[in-house]
């Protein structure tokens, strides 16, 4: 018995306990329009921020509100939204909270807009159809839903379909030039070693030309001094003898 309450527990436990969802499927990268995987940008919707009365604030709540806003303006990199939001920060209580009200919006709405704007710079074919779409409208719904999701929609679409390079021409112009390489490698060293035995120590040509002229010139010229020597010395010694 003493197994059966633990083995109950359990049971209902199972039974309170949500059924777990299943195993999440990794995410398709997110490309940029050179496709390049990159970490998404999610842009943030300010109206999620304003939890606030802004009638009935107090001027703390008022300027942590207009903190928020700032804060998610830099990050989502909007510097329109930041310098209209500067302007009454900088002003009284009331100037703040009546922009708040109201002209926020507005200024975020430029701001949106002119983000969807930069991502036509690069663009392929469907991100810069999905761009058009999304300014021929006027709502902060259709730019967060296009700079979100749609923008990494139509980038995958387009890398996609983007050709891939051919290994085939690569492949046929490496060899060509690695065997033109080595073969003008190869001929310098042959044409010195040709050289070398020509002209070197190792059994080559005899040497000719005008040193070979020079040695018999100077042979014959011994040649006439020891026979000219010869007869003077007979003369004299026959003339010694008479």
């Amino acid at each position: 018995m003493r197994l059966k309450y633990p083995a109950g527990a359990l049971i209902a436990l199972a039974l309170l306990i949500p059924a777990a969802p299943a195993a999440a499927q990794p995410p398709s990268p997110w490309l940029n329009a050179a496709c390049q995987t990159v970490e998404r940008k999610v842009y943030k919707d300010i109206r999620e921020l304003v939890k606030i009365d802004l009638d009935t604030a107090t001027v703390v709540q008022v300027r942590v509100l207009a903190s928020q806003i700032l804060a998610a303006a830099g990050k989502d990199n909007l510097p329109t939204l930041q310098d209209a939001l500067q302007k009454p920060l900088d002003g009284t209580s009331a100037e703040l909270r009546a922009f708040l009200k109201s002209d926020v919006y507005t200024a975020w709405s430029v701001a949106l807009r002119i983000a969807v704007n930069q991502t036509l710079t690069g663009a392929g074919t469907n991100a810069r159809e999905a761009a058009q779409k999304t300014l021929a409208t006027d709502s902060v719904d259709t730019y967060l839903a296009y700079l979100n999701n749609d923008l990494y929609t139509a980038r995958t679409a387009d890398c996609a379909s983007q050709p891939t390079p051919t290994p085939g021409a690569t492949s046929s112009a490496t060899p060509s030039a690695t065997t033109s390489a080595t073969t003008s490698v190869a001929a310098t060293p042959t044409s010195s070693a040709s050289g070398a035995a020509a002209g070197g120590d190792g059994g080559g040509l005899p040497v000719t030309g005008a040193n070979t002229m020079i040695v018999a010139s100077i042979g014959a010229a011994l040649l006439l001094l020891g026979g000219a020597g010869y007869l003077i010395g007979r003369r004299r010694r026959a003339r010694f003898v008479a």
